[in-house]
């Protein structure tokens, strides 16, 4: 039998009970859409993890401090990064472009008669509007001599000064810091949420005002002033691995120790945008498995609704037996009515689910990202379930006796 009579034998059986077949398509078409729904989500996520990364900056390596406690007769932590180990890598290390340290503290503010409690003010020195990808929308940073004098000079996050101020130039302003009068020198522009840190509700300073006035710890002039985190911003076209290696020989030997016994641990923005890809990869294919549930129920379904097809039509299968068809005809015949339903269930799935990540990102307010290669692999799981699920039933009416079928009543 001609492939194009074995389809349209199959397309009018389908289209004879309407209901049915469409019921049957739909446990296919909520695993297809449940599939590139679920991925959806997952790329999303993940895209949403790489952009706040990278829009700390770009082309940073990060150095974070490793505490250690003291030994006998010793007190509070030993080892870490200070203050002037920034200094050290922007004079020492060749292709650093740029250094950044910071140093976080909670204050009130105060102005006029508006006063916020519990407000995150963060010490950073000159080059972090350009390392942390921020731009100035009124006025400036604060300079290198103004650190270094610790001239009291605050810059306000872009929603921080209109709360502060509103429609008044907050420029020269004066803001009271704990107890501190400040000037107001400059205004970020607005750069939203990353992570969970909102960089227009701050307030940034001086780095060195911070550690004299705002830093409560007894163990802060420790060595020098302890930092937790030095951003490097590095130039272009520079040996990525050349330049960590500077930084770690240069800062061990600044601490006097060995290598193996760093008390800091560089990291760059790809270490961790592959650390996050890994861990949301799993996830990710942890959802398509369960998706993919859907899919199998639905081949379940087709392989139900097959076997009572062959049921009720097992007098025109003997009818055709009679005429010459051969259980090669039939079972052609049946798989091919059980691969359209789970093809047409599986391209209306596509829609479903194409819609349906654009629908709940939108209501969720999560990003979802439709991956391609999500379409492709949905639909022909969706091809294969019906022909996994679908040749039993082909193969039974295949095997059919000829007479016994035209006995059937």
């Amino acid at each position: 039998m001609k492939p194009r009579e074995v389809i349209r034998i199959a397309w009018e059986a389908i289209i004879k009970n309407t209901i049915r077949s469409i019921l049957t398509m739909l446990g296919v078409i909520i695993g297809v859409a449940a599939v590139i729904i679920m991925i959806a989500i997952s790329a999303g996520t993940e895209a949403t993890i790489q952009d706040q990364i990278t829009s700390l900056g770009s082309n940073l390596v990060f150095l974070r401090s490793s505490f250690s406690r003291g030994g006998p007769g010793q007190q509070g932590p030993s080892g870490g990064l200070v203050f002037d180990d920034a200094t050290a890598i922007a004079e020492g290390v060749n292709g650093v472009k740029a250094v950044v340290v910071e140093q976080g503290s909670t204050q009130s503010i105060k102005v006029g008669n508006v006063t916020l409690d519990d407000l995150s003010i963060l010490g950073s020195t000159p080059d972090f509007p350009s390392v942390r990808d921020m731009d100035i929308a009124q006025g400036r940073y604060f300079t290198q001599s103004e650190v270094d004098r610790t001239q009291k000079v605050v810059v306000l996050g872009y929603s921080l000064a209109q709360e502060l101020f509103g429609e008044t130039d907050p420029i020269g302003q004066t803001v009271t810091v704990g107890t501190l009068k400040m000037i107001v020198i400059g205004v970020l522009d607005e750069k939203g949420l990353v992570g969970d840190i909102d960089y227009d509700a701050r307030l940034y300073m001086p780095i060195k005002v911070v550690f004299q006035k705002f830093t409560n710890s007894r163990f802060a002039r420790f060595r020098g002033d302890r930092v937790r985190l030095i951003y490097v911003e590095l130039e272009e076209d520079v040996e990525l691995e050349d330049v960590i290696l500077q930084i770690q020989l240069l800062i061990s030997k600044r601490h006097e120790l060995p290598l193996e016994e760093a008390d800091f641990t560089v990291t760059t923005q790809q270490d961790i945008i592959s650390t996050q890809e890994s861990t949301t990869a799993a996830f990710r294919s942890l959802l398509a498995w369960v998706a993919g549930v859907s899919l199998i129920v639905g081949g379940i379904g087709i392989m139900n609704i097959m076997l009572v097809s062959v049921t009720e039509r097992t007098r025109e299968i003997g009818i055709r037996q009679s005429v010459g068809a051969t259980p090669e005809d039939i079972r052609m015949q049946f798989l091919t009515e059980a691969l359209l339903l789970s093809i047409f269930g599986g391209l209306i799935g596509i829609m479903v689910g194409i819609g349906g990540a654009y629908i709940f990102g939108a209501a969720s307010g999560m990003r979802t990202v439709v991956v391609p290669s999500s379409i492709l692999l949905a639909f022909f799981s969706a091809a294969i379930v019906g022909v996994f699920f679908g040749y039993y039933p082909a193969n039974k009416a295949a095997q059919l006796d000829p007479i016994e079928a035209l006995r059937y009543e």
